[in-house]
């Protein structure tokens, strides 16, 4: 009786906590707000807290705030950037992994958002090993299990690479387990591997810094439960065009190349600030932010 109330007055205690940071963070972001506007309003911004997200929001959020918006970005998991983007808590996600790994979010809010469609084509996603590894299909990894430790390297829970790769199981009947980490945490269990020269299998995905800097290959998929070619969209809530016309239409034309985010990314990795690097790649690429700008 006493341990339960014990842990009652516990939770309580901590509820109480998380609502006071709430209403400071809450009173702080409303005061910022109305202080420090850009001239052309305010901009509002959701990602999912992927290297290849890290980047393009970064570098958006930057030219954006060049031509005059205020602009927050936010980082959260997919359903609540799905969420948030349909039901006008962000105006937009440049983050929107289609047809394949968001397409269950996607299906969801699509009649209460705005497509425009890609920002960056030729992405993948899929299971992915180093080059030293002897295998080459996910039909393969049954007779290796015990290489493998019998596990899968994941990222976050409910990310659209991790629902895929529970298909994936199911569909190849896999004997092995799906272990949720985060992107950081994928990545430096893959450095430990790959330094060791050791079998690890990981939910990967492309664009990403980790192909540039390890030799990695996808398992190939002939079930095809990864999808083909994926792409990054850019969505948008309803109503922004009415609302906010300059921003839709930089947000409408904002297109660049893996290799562009892959230059952001590694900067990134190998130690500077994302809004460092966006405004080291903004400046070097001026050429292709003014077709985004209208400059």
């Amino acid at each position: 009786m006493f341990r339960k109330l014990s842990r009652l007055v516990g939770l309580l205690t901590v509820v109480a906590l998380l609502a006071g940071i709430m209403a400071g963070c809450g009173e702080q972001t409303q005061q910022g707000q109305q202080g420090e506007q850009g001239e052309k309003g305010l901009v509002k911004l959701g990602y999912v807290q992927w290297d290849s997200e890290i980047a393009s929001t970064n570098v958006i959020k930057k030219v954006l705030e060049n031509e005059g918006f205020d602009v927050t970005i936010t980082a959260v998991d997919a359903a609540p950037m799905w969420l948030g983007v349909s039901e006008g808590d962000f105006d937009g996600i440049v983050a929107a992994w289609l047809p394949a790994t968001h397409k269950d979010y996607f299906e969801q809010v699509k009649d209460k958002v705005e497509d425009l469609g890609p920002n960056l084509e030729g992405a993948k996603i899929g299971l992915v090993v180093p080059e030293y590894v002897t295998v080459n299909s996910i039909e393969e990894l049954n007779d290796v299990k015990d290489k493998f430790d019998g596990k899968i390297t994941g990222i976050e829970p409910g990310a659209g690479i991790m629902l895929a790769t529970e298909e994936a199981i199911e569909a190849y009947d896999l004997d092995y387990q799906l272990q949720s980490s985060s992107s950081a945490g994928m990545a430096a269990a893959l450095k430990k591997a790959a330094d060791k020269e050791d079998w690890i299998l990981i939910t990967g995905w492309t664009p990403h810094w980790k192909f540039a800097k390890w030799d990695l290959k996808y398992l190939e998929d002939p079930k095809e439960v990864y999808g083909s070619e994926e792409f990054i969209h850019t969505i948008v809530r309803k109503g922004l065009k009415e609302d906010n016309e300059a921003a839709y239409n930089i947000l409408d034309k904002f297109s660049w190349t893996a290799a562009d985010m892959e230059a952001v990314m590694l900067e990134i990795e190998d130690g500077m600030q994302p809004a460092e690097a966006a405004a080291k790649w903004i400046e070097e690429n001026q050429d292709k932010v003014a077709e985004w700008t209208g400059k």
